[in-house]
């Protein structure tokens, strides 16, 4: 049965994992509810104060991570706070308008559209803040990546 039991905490991992580039699916509520699965699963003696201290630090951090890399994917090339916002939305709609591609494009797109619209910047510029965006967005992923292995990591080290 505890094989049965780790399959259904890895695959909530793996939900985790998916919400990095589908933001609709909230990555640090999966990892969190990973661990509770294990509490109530097995047993939740493994988890002390430190343990919820680290993992606390670590989802502030992913959620930093998140916030910054767009930020300077954006500002880095020029773009305002609009590009920021349309980026963020662009992120949140893409994927339901171009599913799959719009995973990429949706940032791109938003941050275009809200240089061109909002700050009537040439398209040249607005393309420019839009590569900025999605490389925000990349970058982004890749670091998120990085902390969610060692919140699962620690994880594991913690009940094993």
């Amino acid at each position: 049965m505890s094989i049965l039991y780790w399959l259904i905490i890895a695959v909530v991992f793996a939900v985790a994992f998916i919400g990095l580039v589908y933001p609709a699916i909230p990555s640090v509520i999966f990892i969190v509810a990973g661990f509770i699965l294990y509490g109530f699963l097995f047993s939740f003696s493994p988890y002390s104060y430190l343990f919820w201290l680290v993992e606390a630090v670590f989802a502030a951090v992913l959620f930093a991570a998140d916030y910054v890399s767009n930020l300077l994917g954006v500002k880095r090339y020029g773009g305002s706070r609009a590009a920021i916002w349309g980026s963020t939305i662009g992120l949140l709609i893409g994927p339901f308008v171009i599913p799959v591609a719009g995973i990429i494009l949706g940032p791109f797109i938003g941050a275009v559209c809200a240089e061109i619209f909002v700050h009537q910047k040439d398209m040249k510029s607005a393309v420019k803040v839009g590569l900025g965006s999605l490389i925000g967005f990349l970058t982004s992923v890749v670091a998120k990546s990085v902390i969610q292995l060692f919140m699962i990591g620690y994880f594991l080290w913690t009940v094993l």
